[in-house]
C-alpha cells in the first residue's frame, strides 16, 4: 500500500477539510400548524402528515 514520501502541511489538509462541516437540518413549515419540521416526515407538534392525522397529539 502506497505510503506518503512526506508529512501533509496544516494548510493543506484544513484545505480538504473546508468542506466538512455539518450542515444544520432542513425545515419546512408544517401546513396545519405552521409549526418547523423535518420533510417527509410526521409533524412532530401536530402528529400531520400528508393531511391526515397519524399519531394524536398527546396532551400534557
Amino acid at each position: 500500500m502506497p505510503l506518503p514520501k512526506r508529512r501533509h502541511s496544516n494548510a493543506r489538509t484544513r484545505k480538504r477539510r473546508a468542506h466538512d462541516a455539518l450542515t444544520p437540518p432542513t425545515l419546512v413549515p408544517c401546513p396545519q400548524c405552521h409549526e418547523p419540521k423535518r420533510p417527509h416526515r410526521a409533524c412532530p407538534h401536530c402528529g400531520a402528515y400528508r393531511g391526515r392525522s397519524v399519531f394524536p397529539k398527546e396532551e400534557a
